[in-house]
């Protein structure tokens, strides 16, 4: 079983892109190669081939790998939808909501079904590529562990640390690790990567040394600043906390950064149009009246994000926009949301309860325990595209003389008021097909190429590709996990 594991000294390192360059590369060499996850904490999300989901990292690396998204590339997923509390997710399918503490306590039962995954795509190909989530480093959380070295030693996968150099303190971060490991643990790791370096890398040539002798393990490479990551999409969150500022473009898109956002992926193909400012309000900040499109994302806790948008006082901002004849889609919890109410007599979000919506679709919404998961293809606005469902609410309206899409050749979707102008559906990655987007950005006076979004990534991918061939020993790379199956 050919694999090995991509850690880190501390989250956003760079582990997922990282994964996703290797398996385009090694895919361009004429590998086999597949990702892997063990567990994965996030809100952005892709439906598999069989059924289910995963996370969008995983999602993002089958794609860099050239193969089919399959529920056994991150067979643990956790989907927080409260301060303390996740949905769980095993082999794609819903399994329940947890607290924190108590899946510290329960994550051990679920490395025989981590191992199955393992296993089961061990057979599939020549090379797996793991990732592993937060760091190693954090020995607290060590008891237990599916994530890193818990699932290394288990699977006796070798390991090569990533530090990030861009926040600082990359020599410490490795070396850190290093000794604060335990002895078995850290004889899992084999060697480190450097990454994230601004200038020239010869500037580093006594500290790469000096990591390499201070831990006894060797480098495999010094990964420059890689300005491909930009056109990837982030599965992380973190980076909407750090801000996405308009750029130079002409038309105004504004979406409020709901405290439980999810699949904000969705956005990605509107950020890539020259003439689009895409604005990530965040909390404390007015949607901008001069906003020329409002969208609603996706939520993971739509009842606690629709209270959120009334504490922020955007849903004034939304009126008033609404009021001067601006256009708003609603993505999901979104469209949720652009109704009259939203109902969890189960208490699937949490306490069972009942919130208004904005009132702009003349629909409400059952929040229930089935969750709908499936591939789709539709035409909305007079153009085709392809894209899928994720989500636990059943919505009904009291006519369906409008919907904003049909699906599969029949099936109503969404809605979309009277002038055209209110819009919502419950399919996620209807933007990256380029007619739909150019159909959209119409309303708005905006201009588009029309590209298909999925070009866009895999142009990227290929470019870092040939970034990691450059700067990164993959034959070592590959020969490290020839070594470790025999």
């Amino acid at each position: 079983m050919a694999g090995v594991m991509l850690q880190g000294t501390g989250s956003d390192v760079g582990k997922s892109v990282l994964v996703a360059g290797l398996c385009r590369a090694l895919s361009n060499r004429g590998l086999k190669v597949l990702p892997f996850k063990p567990q994965n904490m996030s809100n952005n999300a892709a439906v598999t081939a069989d059924g289910g989901e995963i996370g969008r990292a995983q999602a993002l690396q089958a794609i860099a790998a050239r193969a089919e998204l399959h529920t056994d590339m991150n067979p643990v997923l956790l989907k927080p939808q409260a301060d303390r509390t996740s949905q769980l997710i095993v082999h794609g399918t819903v399994r329940g909501t947890l607290d924190s503490a108590r899946f510290r306590e329960d994550r051990c039962s679920l490395m025989p079904e981590v191992l199955e995954s393992w296993r089961r795509l061990s057979r599939q190909c020549d090379l797996v590529i793991v990732e592993g989530a937060g760091s190693p480093a954090e020995i607290n959380l060590r008891a237990g562990d599916i994530a890193n070295m818990g699932f290394a030693r288990a699977a006796n996968v070798p390991v090569v640390l990533v530090g990030d150099i861009d926040r600082g303190g990359v020599i410490a971060s490795l070396v850190g690790t290093r000794t604060v490991l335990d002895p078995d643990d850290a004889a899992m790791i084999r060697g480190f990567i450097v990454n994230k370096f601004r200038g020239d890398p010869a500037l580093f040539d006594d500290g790469y040394a000096a990591i390499a002798q201070r831990t006894a393990w060797r480098g495999f490479g010094v990964v420059p600043w890689l300005s491909a990551v930009t056109r990837l999409p982030s599965e992380d969150a973190v980076v909407l906390e750090r801000g996405l500022s308009p750029t130079s473009g002409r038309t105004l898109i504004a979406c409020p950064m709901l405290p439980r956002i999810a699949n904000f992926d969705d956005l990605d193909p509107l950020k890539a149009e020259k003439d689009v400012d895409v604005a990530m309000v965040p909390p404390g900040e007015p949607i901008p009246p001069a906003a020329d499109l409002i969208v609603l994302p996706g939520s993971k806790a739509t009842i606690a994000d629709m209270a959120f948008v009334r504490e922020q006082g955007w849903d004034i901002d939304i009126l008033a926009h609404r009021r001067r004849g601006g256009p708003i889609l609603g993505l999901c919890a979104g469209y949720q949301m652009l109704g009259r109410a939203i109902a969890d007599p189960h208490g699937i979000e949490g306490v069972p309860g009942e919130i208004a919506g904005l009132g702009l679709l003349d629909h409400r919404t059952t929040l229930g325990t089935q969750k709908t998961l499936r591939r789709v293809r539709g035409t909305a606005l007079g153009a085709d595209f392809e894209g899928y469902e994720m989500h636990m609410g059943e919505t009904h309206h009291a006519t369906i003389d409008r919907p904003f899409a049909v699906l599969d050749g029949e099936r109503p979707d969404g809605a979309i008021s009277a002038d055209g102008n209110v819009m919502g559906t419950y399919c996620h990655g209807l933007l990256a097909s380029g007619h739909l987007r150019r159909a959209l950005l119409e309303k708005i006076g905006a201009r588009s190429d029309a590209r298909d979004h999925g070009q866009y990534v895999d142009a990227a991918l290929d470019e870092l590709a040939q970034d990691l061939e450059s700067h990164v020993d993959i034959d070592g790379l590959i020969a490290l996990a020839a070594l470790a199956a025999e």
